[in-house]
């Protein structure tokens, strides 16, 4: 049981984003990378996040604002296969349902001279909220199995017991379980920072970007046993001596209404902080733009506001249970979920001078040296890389259309994926366009999916086993992802 319990507590790392870019950044943070996503070259206000150095060379003097919102929405799906489950092949599907119905962004840029100023707040890192109604089989496969081992040794050793129950050992079919786990996660960035132009070649950009971690994960695990069982453990007991009652009452307990095979739950709050410095470099000549970000590893400890922890096996408070809990989740204890540093090159050209441009991008996210929960990315076979490119015409004066393409490998292996925290190579393709009303004012809409690859890690029998059941399982992991956006771009 103290097993299910650290599974349980590993629902605290869900840690994928439901966005794009790394393993803990979410890149798509304007509405014009939603409809081009190669926006590293960029020179317009979207840069502030994607390219900085180039809000230098901003055509417009004065204050420039933008505003973007987006709602996302994702299935996280496990497909699981374990002999102790009673579906059919012993299959069972695992729906994780994950929304962001409103996820805002917000630049602002003060251009002068040389120099400009900038400004941006957006959801930086973090899944949103993720919802397993049904629990997720890692808790199952745990209870059934060591339900299956305890009430075995346990009816073999008692005989009236093994009567009572009518088998060796108490199988799922004779139990019911109601598992759940949702979970939220938000890291909120806040960026300051200022750009310089050197020459008309040539900028530079220098800021800090501080995230807050804010996340809360609850979860519990409830088996009891059938009607059917329940009945014949309370018709039993009424034949039994004073003396053999007392002895099975807390066994028989946990047979009846009165008490339950096993209980977990948890309830529990997250925050943190750290800050991010970030430099950049855009050089630009003719129609030609070549730029570059490095973002340095954030250090960034959570820590735990615990509301419950409750551990109960049998019928009776479990003080292994507890005192797993309180170790791994108990209130106050900090663990490290590092983001990690991040290089961004990229080039654009415009094919046609203010007419037709596009770009070309590749992202590193060194995920192998941010420290994560138990030392989990060194499971990773390496960082992330993305490859990106876009294009954008301008159509006339006052109607722009663009689409763009990404493909993110992650570097996954089977230890690194888990049950609440795992992802899938994937590729994205986004379009939309802008309208123009004015020259100070703009409308920006996008939409943008993310076909991923099916993972298919499979666990042979033996130590651990199959969720450390010694028993052998499978899981398929598959995801779907989508994304839509509006934006306003200001100019004062």
């Amino acid at each position: 049981m103290k097993k299910i319990v650290t599974l349980l507590l590993l629902a605290g790392t869900m840690t994928a984003t439901a966005w794009a870019g790394g393993l803990l950044h979410n890149t798509n943070q304007s509405i014009a990378w939603q409809r081009m996503m190669a926006r590293g070259a960029t020179n317009e206000i979207d840069g502030i996040y994607s390219n900085p150095a180039g809000m230098a060379f901003l055509d417009h003097e004065g204050w420039t604002l933008s505003l973007n919102i987006q709602s996302a929405s994702q299935h996280r799906d496990v497909l699981a296969t374990f002999p102790l489950f009673p579906s059919e092949n012993h299959t069972k599907k695992y729906e994780g349902k994950a929304s962001a119905p409103v996820i805002p962004s917000l630049y602002a840029a003060y251009k002068r001279g040389k120099w400009a100023f900038t400004g941006f707040f957006g959801f930086t890192g973090g899944g949103g909220k993720c919802n397993f109604e049904s629990g997720l089989p890692m808790f199952d496969a745990q209870v059934m199995a060591g339900i299956y081992s305890k009430t075995g040794s346990l009816l073999a050793s008692q005989p009236a017991l093994k009567a009572m129950v009518g088998a060796d050992a108490i199988t799922p079919d004779m139990y019911n379980i109601n598992s759940a786990m949702k979970g939220r996660q938000y890291i909120y960035g806040f960026q300051l920072g200022a750009a310089y132009q050197f020459n008309k070649h040539w900028s530079g950009f220098a800021g800090l970007r501080l995230n807050y971690f804010d996340g809360n994960y609850v979860g519990h695990v409830d088996a009891t046993i059938g009607d059917a069982i329940r009945q014949r453990a309370m018709a039993t007991m009424a034949t039994l001596t004073p003396e053999q009652q007392a002895a099975f009452a807390p066994t028989v307990n946990a047979l009846s209404q009165e008490g339950g095979l096993t209980h977990i739950a948890l309830d529990c709050n997250q925050t943190g902080w750290g800050v991010t410095p970030i430099l950049g470099v855009n050089y630009k000549v003719a129609g030609l733009t070549l730029a570059a970000k490095f973002e340095f590893k954030t250090n960034l400890s959570i820590e735990n506001d615990t509301k419950k922890l409750e551990a109960t096996a049998m019928g009776q408070a479990s003080e292994e249970l507890e005192k797993a809990m309180q170790t791994s989740y108990g209130h106050g204890v900090n663990t490290p979920s590092d983001l990690p540093a991040v290089l961004y090159v990229a080039a654009g050209y415009e094919i046609i001078p203010k007419k037709l441009r596009a770009a070309v991008e590749y992202h590193f996210y060194d995920d192998k040296h941010a420290e994560m929960a138990n030392d989990k990315q060194k499971a990773l076979k390496h960082g992330t890389h993305e490859v990106l490119a876009g294009v954008e015409w301008d159509i006339t004066k006052m109607f722009t259309i663009s689409g763009g393409f990404q493909n993110t490998d992650y570097g996954l292996s089977d230890d690194y994926q888990t049950h609440t925290s795992f992802s899938c190579d994937s590729y994205s393709l986004g379009f939309g366009g802008a309208v123009n009303f004015t020259e100070k004012l703009r409308l920006n809409v996008g939409y943008f999916w993310t076909t991923y690859k099916d993972y298919t890690k499979s666990v042979p029998a033996g130590t651990p086993g199959y969720c450390n059941t010694t028993l052998a399982g499978k899981d398929v992991y598959s995801r779907t992802n989508k994304v839509f956006g509006i934006g306003i771009d200001y100019k004062f």
